[in-house]
């Protein structure tokens, strides 16, 4: 097994994540199987309990590991599937280390950081990495692990500790570390000053790692004498000193190491040179410049609760750039504060109410991502009912799906104070109630959580034929509420269908409305497997139904291809892309321009 490993100096926020991402695509492109392990050094045992304002959102994995957005980030750009083990914090390896104390593992020893916690980190790499994720038997050829943080935080030190003796244990020719570190541009005079990343390197040697290669943020391409000096000054190779500068789409980042001969470094680094061929990322590229391209625009408005941070939602937004760019649209999400839209906003900040609805009637589809708590509920449930009455696409995730549950029952059934037990424990009409299996003593790690099979009750809906006309589909979950079973029959009734049930047939997973263009909810998250050549079913339902082409993609998905969104196959057809001669992909018959919110790229 080879390593590489990927640290961070200056500054958070650099892209570690993304350029451990990058990397990673890169390597397969060398024919290279990955693997990816991200080293978060909180104490949380995992990011369950932590609300997005902190670490942006939570990522749910098949095996209900509620993880860091980076792990996000490794499998849309892999198209891996991780475990909740590839994810290591400070708090998982120390409730392993103290369990071992508690069983005697130990015995007489005096249990310490060193060598207890630093060999309890390194077993846990070598182990999780010679797990395969991409579907194949046996271990990958090399795993990229990402050390959260910045070099010289006191909650990293036995990470870096640990990985210092890795490295001497694993030996040269089996450990690349590539360094993030950041050469800003003085605006007064324009010059690129090498000095932060001189002190970085400087810190990390002394803590007993020394950098094979130099990844360095700036905002334009590192002039060659800049180059020379940080060669000479951090005694690495010029041509192991790569410059990853803003780039209109995080796409990009792969396209930069490729150019800059960044494979060459790492693969001589890990012997790798004789194995690997030159890599292949033609489809990558194309679908690269096809975003840079796109202009017509579909305006999304994204109705949530942490709209102050996008991190919040980043899976919900790359599941939306995926479809958008496969119905060739340029994506752009209007933020609306879901409090915004409340009357009482009207009477205390009516700037910030009409703002907010003028959003929302410019917009060409409505999304109500998840969330918890009470606050902004009645604004995601106006949203909602704004959506069915006046026709406007809407796709409704997790809470997003009982919102409008809750507006059906209030504005049609005549259930004024319908609501669900968590906003209103004493509502006489429950239609979302607290699952049996729950806890509510305990927070962490007791949700509903994980991959989750639905089952296609009414095969001729529009989720079915989204999906390919298949009878059930499997996706990630995360909630401890569900539809109230006991309504179910009041709901379809009036139109309100329950398309998609679990196996019990009692749990209620996708609903449309009848009639409408585009009225979707879903008690799942189908977000978190959507990838970049392989569009969530569901969200490019929503993007093709707000150009006016979900006819078309519905006629599409029932008669034709080979592989489905979310990588399932029945022998028809998906969003295919192909040329159209004129050296422009196109999809579905369609040939407008898709997509980018033209702010640059977000590390």
């Amino acid at each position: 097994m080879k390593y590489v490993l990927v640290t961070g100096g200056v500054v958070s926020g650099l892209g570690k994540g993304v350029t451990a991402s990058s990397i990673g695509v890169l390597l397969k492109a060398c024919g290279l199987r990955v693997t990816s392990i991200k080293i978060d050094p909180y104490l949380n045992t995992d990011a369950g309990t932590m609300s997005p304002f902190e670490h942006g959102e939570v990522f749910v994995l098949d095996d209900g590991g509620e993880v860091d957005l980076d792990l996000g980030n490794y499998e849309r750009f892999l198209d891996i599937k991780l475990t909740r083990d590839n994810n290591i914090t400070t708090g998982k390896i120390y409730q392993s280390v103290i369990d071992k104390e508690r069983k005697g593992d130990y015995l007489g020893k005096t249990v310490q950081v060193v060598p207890h916690i630093t060999n309890a980190i390194q077993e846990w790499i070598e182990r999780v990495a010679m797990v395969p994720v991409d579907g194949k038997e046996g271990p990958a050829d090399v795993c990229v692990i990402e050390l959260g943080g910045t070099i010289g935080d006191i909650e990293s030190m036995p990470f870096i500790e640990a990985l210092g003796q890795f490295s001497y244990r694993v030996g040269p020719g089996n450990f690349c570390l590539v360094h993030v570190s950041l050469v800003p541009v003085i605006n007064v005079v324009g010059e690129q000053k090498t000095k932060p990343t001189q002190h970085s390197v400087r810190g990390l040697r002394g803590l007993g790692l020394t950098p094979n290669i130099l990844a360095c943020r700036s905002s334009k391409e590192l002039d060659e004498n800049v180059k020379l000096k940080i060669s000479q000054f951090c005694h690495v190779l010029t041509e192991n000193i790569v410059t990853l500068y803003d780039v209109p789409n995080i796409w990009h980042i792969p396209l930069l190491l490729r150019d800059q001969r960044a494979h060459e470094s790492i693969l001589k680094g890990l012997n790798l040179q004789g194995t690997a061929r030159e890599p292949d990322l033609y489809e990558w590229t194309d679908r690269t410049k096809i975003c840079d391209m796109l202009h017509d625009p579909v305006r999304i408005a994204m109705v949530g609760k942490y709209t102050g941070l996008s991190d919040s939602y980043l899976s919900v937004l790359k599941a939306l750039l995926h479809a958008s760019v496969a119905c060739r649209r340029k994506l752009i999400v209007e933020w609306v504060a879901a409090g915004d839209l409340e009357e009482v906003t009207a009477k205390e900040v009516p700037d910030a109410y009409k703002a907010a609805w003028d959003l929302l009637k410019v917009a060409d589809g409505v999304l109500v991502p998840g969330g918890f708590g009470d606050r902004g509920v009645q604004g995601k449930i106006l949203a909602a009912k704004y959506a069915r009455e006046n026709r406007v696409p809407f796709l409704g995730i997790c809470l997003g799906m009982q919102i409008a549950v809750i507006e059906f029952a209030r504005s049609v059934l005549g259930l004024h104070d319908a609501n669900s037990t968590e906003f209103d424990p004493h509502t006489s009409n429950p239609c979302v109630i607290f699952m049996p299996e729950g806890s509510k003593t305990h927070m962490g790690g007791t949700m509903r959580l994980g991959s989750r099979r639905t089952y296609f009750k009414v095969s001729d809906c529009k989720s079915a034929k989204l999906y390919g006309n298949v009878s059930f589909v499997d996706e990630r979950h995360r909630h401890r509420y569900e539809v109230n079973p006991d309504m179910i029959s009041q709901y379809e009734k009036a139109g309100l269908s329950f398309v998609g049930r679990d196996e019990t047939g009692c749990r209620m997973e996708i609903v449309e409305l009848l009639g409408h263009p585009y009225f979707v909810g879903v008690q799942f998250h189908p977000e978190f497997k959507s990838r970049p050549g392989k569009p969530s079913a569901l969200f490019l339902g929503l993007i093709a139904a707000a150009c006016g082409q979900v006819e078309v993609n519905l006629q599409n998905y029932g008669h034709a291809s080979k592989v489905l969104p979310n990588g399932m196959s029945n022998g028809k057809s998906t969003a295919k892309v192909y040329q159209n001669g004129n050296g422009v992909k196109s999809c579905n018959g369609s040939i407008n321009g898709v997509y980018s919110n033209g702010n640059g790229v977000h590390f």
